[in-house]
């Protein structure tokens, strides 16, 4: 017992990789140490991509739960929050170009739990492939496997200091082999870099002066909390069901290759005279000695004697326990990673009621989600502006920001379409009762239909009311026409008539 139990602990953990440095900070008896352990960021990609041999039959449920979240999040859109036009400007060039490798820092994080990007600004005078640009901000998303440490603050908790490690090979023009470990030390006063081997081209070796003022680099944790260094990944909770899932499928599958094929048993009361019927042997003793074998291929028909029976040896339910174990298994996975059934394929046996109902647990999720990586947009949003205000010689009044993501909608466009019926019939009636009044509806209305303004602005903003009076004017306008060409038609056919 005590050994299987080890076995499945060193199973649980296989996704965590515990560290011998921890961060302790608080005051005498009150102390507290930061959980510095990691995942195992190797085989988080692993079973992602299913590429994990002891997993192989289980990991494919990992890649739909990281990419259903991602997509359902999306990329989110910053608004500056005094509406400065130069710095939204500013801020819409630079997600615009990046929107690809924003996507991916989603689902790096999703997948690892931690994803680090480092802004850098560097300048395009000889770059033929940007000539629009004498600069721009490069979006460079860091592996994790780099950020060998995190220095923070103990007071306020704020990161002081990243340490990143990272080990180059290449080959030099005669074809010899180079390798260095490169160790950068990045705050917000410094830049440090030294190389432990041979020194890449073009690299610069030493200390220089961080001239932003702050550390460029921004931490998408997921799953933060203030007891953890370092993220949590989305498959850490599912990875024993995923090797469970494995391992049982496996054995059903070794079990049904064993089982498949029956054995035919016979029970003979005279081995000579059968043998004599069916497969023409006259001497048994013989044809044991020599080697003989009985070939049943093209006997489909045995001749039997009284008293005597054939019959097959066969597993009953072979496979039956491991299907009941596997299903048990999936709905585990479907609990722990809080996705819906339904994403893991339309051949499971989800209703259409069963996907209304786990819809609103997923959007909620979603919506968690995107509220934990709010606040790190908004830190990346800052260093955007702060860059380009030190660098073209700018001063925007604020660098706050709002964060804005698309709404999720479960809804079938039916649905939409009838429920907008609905709501505009009810408004309808409502105005005519003079229950409302007609800027009430108007405003109401406005939450369902994204195209509709404000009912009145100040100044010569366009609003609401302004273009329901052009509607109604132009639609008289119509109306008073179609009435003179039916009067004018009229008048030709009493003409007709008179003549």
């Amino acid at each position: 017992m005590a050994s299987l139990w080890g076995r499945i602990i060193g199973e649980i953990s296989k996704l965590r990789l515990s560290s011998l440095f921890g961060f302790t900070a608080g005051s005498a008896g009150a102390s507290y140490k930061l959980d510095s352990s990691r995942v195992n960021y190797e085989l988080a990609r692993q079973l992602y991509s299913n590429t994990a041999e002891e997993y192989k039959l289980g990991a494919g449920f990992a890649k739909p739960i990281i990419n259903t979240l991602t997509a359902f999040m999306d990329i989110p859109r910053l608004t500056m929050d005094n509406g400065d036009d130069d710095a939204q400007r500013a801020l819409d060039l630079f997600f615009l170009r990046n929107k690809s490798r924003m996507q991916t820092t989603h689902q790096n994080a999703l997948r690892d739990g931690d994803c680090y990007v480092w802004l850098t600004r560097q300048p395009n005078e000889d770059d033929p492939l940007y000539p629009e640009d004498s600069a721009r901000i490069r979006y460079n998303i860091i592996p994790p496997e780099q950020v060998k440490e995190i220095i923070r603050n103990p007071f306020t908790q704020d990161v002081v200091e990243y340490v990143l490690a990272s080990t180059h090979e290449w080959k030099d023009e005669s074809g010899q082999k180079k390798k260095c470990t490169i160790t950068q030390r990045i705050s917000a006063k410094r830049k440090k870099v030294e190389v432990n081997g041979d020194i890449p081209i073009g690299m610069t070796v030493g200390e220089e002066e961080n001239i932003w003022g702050f550390i460029p680099i921004v931490h998408f944790k997921n799953e933060s909390d203030e007891s953890r260094e370092y993220g949590q990944s989305e498959l850490e909770p599912i990875e024993p069901f995923l090797k469970a899932y494995h391992d049982v499928m496996l054995h059903a599958i070794q079990g049904s290759k064993m089982h498949s094929t029956p054995k035919l048993k016979l029970k003979l009361s005279e081995v000579e005279a059968f043998l004599m019927n069916n497969f023409g042997i006259d001497d048994p003793e013989k044809f044991a000695a020599e080697g003989g074998t009985i070939d049943l291929q093209g006997h489909e028909l045995l001749i039997l004697g009284d008293q005597e029976d054939a019959s097959y040896i066969e597993v009953k339910s072979a496979t039956g326990d491991a299907i009941s174990l596997l299903k048990l298994l999936f709905y585990a996975i479907v609990d722990t990673s809080e996705v819906p059934e339904f994403v893991f394929g339309v051949h499971t046996p989800s209703s259409l009621s069963s996907v209304k109902e786990q819809m609103p647990i997923l959007i909620r999720r979603i919506n968690r989600k995107r509220e934990h990586f709010t606040e790190a947009w908004q830190t990346m949003a800052r260093m955007v502006l702060a860059m380009t205000a030190m660098a073209d010689g700018m001063r925007f009044a604020s660098h706050a920001t709002t964060v804005e993501w698309e709404p999720i909608d479960p809804r079938s466009g039916k649905e939409m379409a009838e429920e907008l019926n609905l709501v505009t019939q009810a408004l309808e009636r409502a105005v005519d009762k003079d229950l409302i009044s007609h800027e009430a509806a108007v405003a109401f209305l406005a939450q369902y239909i994204d195209t509709m303004l404000d009912y009145e602005t100040e100044g010569d903003a366009p609003d609401e009311r302004t273009r329901i009076m052009k509607s109604r004017l132009m639609k008289m306008r119509l109306e008073d026409g179609q009435f003179l060409e039916e009067q004018k038609n009229e008048i030709d056919r009493e003409l007709s008539g008179a003549v």
